[in-house]
């Protein structure tokens, strides 16, 4: 099929270059040219494992192809799919002035009948939005179907290559069934295509998310108790995570959660609900749960330095909200940085992949308070401490001794609970973690009959 795609950041790129993976003509279409010259030398603006070497593939096979030409991506495509940015708006909802200037440019240049497609994360009732902007430029039939991506950063081409479910909403059969062709391909390990109203797909997605957040928040909550009572968090998470109704994922207690998706989806569900009278009060606990979590290992460096932070030195490993990206939107480790340095100390830091997006979002401070490492030991050098934000792998099995030998404290603040509390303890590490015990347990074991 040919087909084009409106935006190629993060969901737009990894789409198309998947969808030329299997054989369509895919065209991206970005009115940035500076990044769509980037793209047609095969050159990815961004680190997502794998992207890389499927985008070069296709762009040699011909399948592939960016451009800023408009009208010429509209008219070749039978399927144009909107994947542009959704930010928050002031008040917390969407803002959808890309995906409806979009809109309107597909209405100004259609010439027969297209499918419209919402891969963006959208409110409900965008597609009647969608539908309206572009019958105001075109006369031509279409549909608009809502489609929602589930990609996790880090994994996302083997999400969107292995899907879990596709979600189409739409109410025109012919569209429907056209999806369904598309998406045959990926779910052939008997996934499901499940097809529904576009309401209820644009809602899908935000439930999704808020779903998995609702329990990223909970078991922060929890933490943060056994904090109180010495009970450990980690036994407690192996132990509701063996009951298959609530499973083992998104139950690790840490710093909290951020990135372009928890954040922005939780605070635009709650604005939806409020524009039709429905206060969601779980959610407005879980958004205030995870920013109180962001900063929660502060209480813990103040209390062991006894507030005396000024002039401190702070080594931090991880940046990225999450491992395998160079995503710091709403990453929990910028929050524990303005905090440091609100209180005089220094910072100086280390990440895998996200030292370009630190170096941007910290302009001005790079130098003045804040060092950024390309090697993770290096930034160990003349600190009073380290904490961990981010659970790269590449941080879970360091030389410990070469790390108490560093830091003029042998002191680690663990913001994601990566080491056994008796084992740095046992080398003499002092060692603060979120909700877990000091492992002392002799008994402490899990079987399997």
């Amino acid at each position: 099929m040919n087909l084009a795609v409106f935006g190629s950041g993060y969901v737009g790129l990894v789409a198309g270059a998947c969808f030329a993976d299997v054989g369509n003509d895919v065209t991206c279409v970005d009115i940035d040219g500076e990044k769509i010259n980037l793209l047609k030398q095969g050159n990815v603006p961004i680190y997502e494992p794998g992207l890389d070497e499927i985008v070069k593939r296709n762009l040699k096979e011909e399948r592939l192809s960016f451009t800023t030409d408009v009208k010429h991506a509209v008219q070749h495509s039978k399927i144009i799919f909107i994947a542009v940015g959704t930010p928050p708006d002031e008040d917390g909802s969407a803002d959808l002035k890309h995906v409806l200037a979009v809109a309107k440019s597909i209405g100004e240049n259609m010439n027969d009948f297209k499918i419209v497609v919402n891969k963006s994360t959208v409110p409900v009732g965008t597609a009647e939005k969608v539908t309206s902007e572009i019958k105001k430029y075109s006369k031509h039939d279409f549909a608009v179907v809502s489609n929602p991506e589930f990609l996790k950063e880090g994994d996302a081409v083997e999400d969107f290559m292995e899907p879990e479910r596709v979600i189409i909403g739409t109410s025109n059969e012919e569209a429907a069934h056209i999806l369904r062709t598309l998406y045959q391909p990926f779910v052939r390990a008997s996934k499901p295509i499940i097809v529904m109203d576009e309401k209820s797909a644009e809602l899908t997605k935000y439930a999704a998310n808020a779903m998995l957040a609702t329990k990223i928040s909970f078991m922060n909550e929890m933490a943060n108790l056994c904090d109180k009572i010495g009970a450990d968090i980690d036994w407690i998470r192996k132990g509701i995570g063996a009951d298959r109704r609530i499973g083992p994922y998104f139950i690790y207690a840490g710093s909290g959660y951020g990135g372009s998706c928890f954040p922005k989806d939780v605070k635009a569900i709650i604005k939806t609900g409020e524009e039709f009278n429905h206060e969601l009060k779980i959610l407005k606990a879980v958004e205030g749960v995870n920013e109180r979590q962001k900063t929660i290992l502060l209480d813990k460096i103040e209390h062991y330095f006894e507030g005396k932070l000024s002039d401190k030195v702070f080594a931090m490993w991880g940046l990225s909200f999450k491992p395998k990206t160079d995503d710091m939107r709403e990453a929990p480790a910028i929050n524990m940085i303005h905090a440091l340095k609100e209180r005089g100390a220094y910072i100086q830091a280390h990440d895998p992949q996200a030292m370009k997006e630190a170096q941007r979002i910290f302009t001005g401070y790079v130098g003045k308070g804040i060092k950024l490492f390309d090697k993770r030991y290096d930034c160990l050098e003349g600190a009073d401490a380290l904490i961990v934000m981010t659970e790269w792998n590449q941080f879970r099995e360091p030389d410990f001794y070469l790390i108490k030998e560093m830091l003029k404290t042998p002191v680690i603040f663990d913001g994601r609970n990566l080491y056994q509390p008796s084992r740095l303890r046992n080398m003499g590490i002092d060692y603060f973690c979120i909700g877990r015990s000091s492992g002392k347990s002799p008994i402490s074991k899990m079987y399997t009959i």
